[in-house]
């Protein structure tokens, strides 16, 4: 058992920082509000990145995004970053803390990308923003096989998306893929729902 989880009675207890975020998905009534009250109460929940951690906001491709460094990272390995929020939710504030903690451990320079959300940018407008990202990243001098694209359930949705679309337009794919709980099935057909 790592430091985050202790056991009590035989169970593994969570860590403060899942707390948090049960914390933050219970509070977010995806049926009740206006989208802009749920956008508002995702936002609440935003934490800043540990001491020592640098954000610089860039445009990426044209696309608004933040290079968020932990003091250790290595500056040739890079994660391209895509937030979840079901695709209109989520926002560089409310993943950067996340974002760092990524940087930390993988002792990677994170582009945390703060792509187009539904429902006024329908899609392609996600995808397009990440693949701009992408294309700006390589256009930087930062080669393919330095780059991994992540993202957490819809941004791991959109980590695949991106993924297919660099692939039928003939970019350079990326070293690897972590899709952290992919929203996949945006038509909830699967028997897991």
């Amino acid at each position: 058992m790592g430091p985050a989880k202790e056991i009590s009675k035989g169970r593994v207890m969570a860590s403060d920082e899942l707390q948090v975020v049960k914390e933050m998905l219970g509070a977010i009534d995806m049926q009740a509000g206006s989208l802009e009250e749920r956008r508002a109460i995702l936002q609440s929940f935003a934490q800043p990145p540990p001491e020592g951690t640098s954000v610089t906001r860039v445009a990426a491709g044209g696309v608004p995004a933040e290079w968020v460094v932990a003091p250790e990272a290595d500056e040739d390995r890079v994660i391209l970053y895509l937030h979840g929020g079901g695709y209109s939710l989520g926002s560089l504030d409310s993943h950067r803390r996340l974002v760092a903690q990524l940087s930390t451990e993988a002792k990677a320079r994170m582009l945390n990308v703060d792509y187009r959300l539904a429902p006024e940018h329908p899609f392609p407008a996600a995808v397009d923003d990440a693949v701009a990202a992408y294309r700006w990243l390589l256009g930087q001098g930062v080669r393919a096989d330095r780059v991994a694209i992540s993202g957490d359930s819809a941004g791991g949705g959109l980590t695949l998306a991106t993924l297919l679309a660099l692939r039928d337009a003939g970019d350079p794919l990326p070293a690897a893929a972590v899709p952290l709980s992919p929203w996949t099935d945006l038509e909830g057909t699967g028997e897991s729902t």
